[in-house]
Formats: structure tokens, C-alpha cells, sequence
């Protein structure tokens, strides 16, 4: 396989970005600290945008800047709830919408931005563009947006629901969940089980892997890629592995990595059972190289009463063995994350689950937002556990490095 551009530059930095969100620096207060008061920022309305579904990056002087994947005020916009936005938002709550898709520029951004250091914001949308099929695109900083490219949903993939990662050299790398190899997918889905993709703007796009089903099917990664010094990648798959040992349809999922060569390895493939399935997030990391993420469904049998288990939380070794944190049962602990994991310096895992929980007013629990203390001899103590969030650098946009 012909990569354009070595990987061996991601996880180095180099490219100067706005600075993330500090969620990290929020979550390292002390065990005992008195609880703390939510303010809303801002409510949309749907002109300025709607169901915003990722998260957000801040510049340093502390404005914040996503998306929302509905709403807008775009005319050309054939979509009746509108077909997304970007926005910036002030400290002091005032809203600006940087642009609003019209459809043919893409519709739908799922994931979140990453920019660099003049200030363009870059991202994805699952659809529009020149077949419908999703961009990636670059928004500069006088607001005007330029498409880097548009999905054909043919061998270049289809649907990016996935945020990006960027390399030294400003090499963009990200995943579709469908299209790829249409031929060799051994999936239901006849749509393709999606790619893993290198573009190097402005406009030059290269599938760096098309998954095939038993390697992976369905790459979701809400989160997006995670990379190592060396350049090899690493994520997950909502469906596909090892059919064998797995009662879900489209396969389990997969942890894989994707090396400097192009190779790919599955590190692990879910069954669906005590160890879990349909992992829909992206992967953290820790010193020692173990991985940290969530499965949507599977856990323990009994111990949940939704059909398919309600999730995990689960640590993946260097040498591909799988130990689950936690098995969520439905009850005030929660149930189905979706999303990934961010950590503290001792190792403490935080994160959110879609349902479950305590709350009453809603039919199967309203979610969750949850602590996990890992003990120190899943990483080899104190000095093995500074894990590295899923948050931009001051050096690079990457959503995580080893």
C-alpha cells in the first residue's frame, strides 16, 4: 500500500493549533472538593444551530469553537431542521455562527474541530457535498469554508462521523464508517465497512485502509484516532472481528492499529459477552502503552437488563489482553457509553454513559457522568499511569498520543 506521507510524524506535534477545552485540568480537584455549580453558556435556538453532538476546542483567549450537527440559517440548506453550523462562543455567552452548511458545502458535522496556528478550524460532516456522501473541510478565519474533499462512497469511503488528527506535516487522518471495499466487506451492510484515510491538503486524499469486515466494519470513533511517536494508529470499530465468537450480526468490533507501513493489526476482537461489544468511542492511553476505552453494549450475563449488557469499561495491554474495569448493570452506575475516556494523573477514568443512572423522569435512566479508580497494579503503578487525554496539545491537534 502507497502511503503519500509518513505517519512516522504524527504524535509530534508541530502543528500549532488552538489550544483544547481544559477538561482535564477540571476533573484534578481534590476527592473531597465541595460539589460544583452548572452554568449554561448558551441555549440554541435552531437559526444559530441545533443538537450540537461533539465536543470543544478553546484558543487561549478562552473562546470556544464547535459544531452542531442540525439548525442553521442557510437558505440553500434542503434539510428541514437545517443542516448544521460551526460556531464560536465567548466566555460571555455570545454565540457567532462562523458558518452554516447549505448541504452542497456538507451536511451533518457529528465531530468536533481541530485547528491550526492561523486559526483554521478543520473537520468533517457525515453528509452533503458533490454525492451526498460527507466532506472533510477547512473553515478559515475570515469564515469562509473551502471542502478539502467529498466522499464518493465508493473506495474512498463514505459517512466521516469521526473528528481528524493531524501529523507535523498538516497531514489530515481520520475514518469513514462506510464505503472502502465494496467487494470484499463481508457484512450486511452493503455499503462498504469503511477506511481509514490520510488527506494532505488542499485536496489530495489517500485510503490508507479499507476494512473488510473480519478486520473491522464500522468505524464510529466519536473521538477519532489516537497516535503513537512511532506513527501508528490506533481506534476501534463499532462492528466487524471475529464473527465466530460474537452473536451480533455485523461482529462485535475491533481494537486495531494501524502501523507506520499501512499494515493493519486487530488487537483485539469483542464477543459481545462478559468482555463487551460495539465499541463506539475512541481510545486513551497510558506511560506503559495500555489502552483504555468503552464498549456500548455486552458485560457481564445477569448483570444488566437490557438485551445486549449495558457496556464496559476496559483496559487492552500491549500484548493484547483484555481486563474489564467495569461492568455496567443499568442501575445508578449507568448504562451504554458511548462516548470515550479522559483521565487524571493518578489514573482515575472519567466519563459519561447515555442512559441509566438514578434519575427517574426518564423511561430507561437519563445517563450518567462517572468516576473509575484504576488500581495501580493494572499499570504498573503510580509512574505508568499518567495517561494522555483525548485533548489538543499546546504543541498538536491530536486527539491523544501514547
Amino acid at each position: 500500500m502507497k502511503i503519500h506521507h509518513s505517519l512516522g510524524n504524527l504524535g509530534l506535534g508541530g502543528f500549532p493549533a488552538l489550544v483544547a477545552a481544559a477538561l482535564v485540568a477540571a476533573i484534578l480537584l481534590p476527592r473531597g472538593a465541595a460539589a460544583q455549580e452548572l452554568t449554561p453558556l448558551y441555549s440554541f435556538n435552531g437559526n444559530d444551530g441545533s443538537r450540537p453532538n461533539a465536543g470543544l476546542i478553546a484558543d487561549p483567549a478562552g473562546n470556544l469553537y464547535g459544531t452542531t450537527q442540525e439548525g442553521g440559517a442557510n437558505p440553500s440548506c434542503n434539510q428541514a431542521p437545517g443542516c448544521g453550523t460551526v460556531f464560536q462562543l465567548t466566555l460571555s455567552g455570545t454565540l457567532t455562527v462562523l458558518h452554516s452548511f447549505a448541504g452542497s458545502d456538507g451536511e451533518e458535522p457529528f465531530a468536533g474541530l481541530i485547528a491550526d496556528a492561523a486559526g483554521n478550524l478543520y473537520g468533517t460532516t457525515w453528509g452533503g457535498g458533490d454525492s451526498g456522501r460527507g466532506t472533510v473541510f477547512q473553515l478559515d478565519p475570515s469564515g469562509t469554508l473551502t471542502v478539502l474533499h467529498s466522499f464518493t462512497g465508493g473506495s474512498d469511503g463514505q459517512r466521516p462521523v469521526t473528528g481528524l488528527l493531524a501529523d507535523a506535516g498538516g497531514n489530515l487522518y481520520g475514518t469513514t464508517n462506510q464505503g472502502g471495499d465494496l467487494a470484499s466487506c463481508n457484512s450486511p451492510n452493503t455499503h462498504g465497512c469503511g477506511t481509514v484515510f490520510q488527506l494532505t491538503p488542499p485536496e489530495s486524499l489517500t485510503v490508507l485502509h479499507r476494512f473488510a469486515g473480519s478486520d473491522g466494519s464500522r468505524p464510529v470513533d466519536w473521538a477519532g484516532l489516537l497516535a503513537d511517536a512511532a506513527g501508528n494508529l490506533y481506534g476501534t470499530t463499532s462492528a466487524g472481528g471475529d464473527s465466530t465468537s460474537c452473536t451480533f450480526i455485523e461482529g462485535c468490533g475491533t481494537v486495531f492499529q494501524l502501523d507506520s507501513s499501512g499494515n493493519l493489526n486487530v488487537l483485539y476482537s469483542f464477543t459481545g459477552g462478559s468482555d463487551g461489544g460495539d465499541p463506539t468511542a475512541g481510545l486513551i492511553a497510558d506511560a506503559a502503552g495500555n489502552l483504555y476505552g468503552t464498549t456500548l453494549e455486552g458485560g457481564a450475563t445477569g448483570s444488566c437488563n437490557r438485551p445486549y449488557g449495558c457496556g464496559t469499561v476496559f483496559q487492552l495491554t500491549p500484548s493484547g489482553a483484555l481486563t474489564v474495569l467495569h461492568t455496567f448493570t443499568g442501575g445508578s452506575d449507568g448504562a451504554h457509553p458511548e462516548a470515550g475516556l479522559i483521565a487524571n494523573a493518578a489514573g482515575n477514568l472519567y466519563g459519561t454513559t447515555h442512559s441509566g443512572g438514578a434519575g427517574t423522569s426518564c423511561v430507561q435512566g437519563c445517563g450518567t457522568v462517572f468516576e473509575l479508580t484504576v488500581p495501580a497494579s493494572f499499570t504498573g503503578g503510580r509512574a505508568g499511569r499518567n495517561m494522555n487525554a483525548k485533548t489538543l496539545g499546546q504543541r498538536g491537534p491530536q486527539r491523544g498520543r501514547l
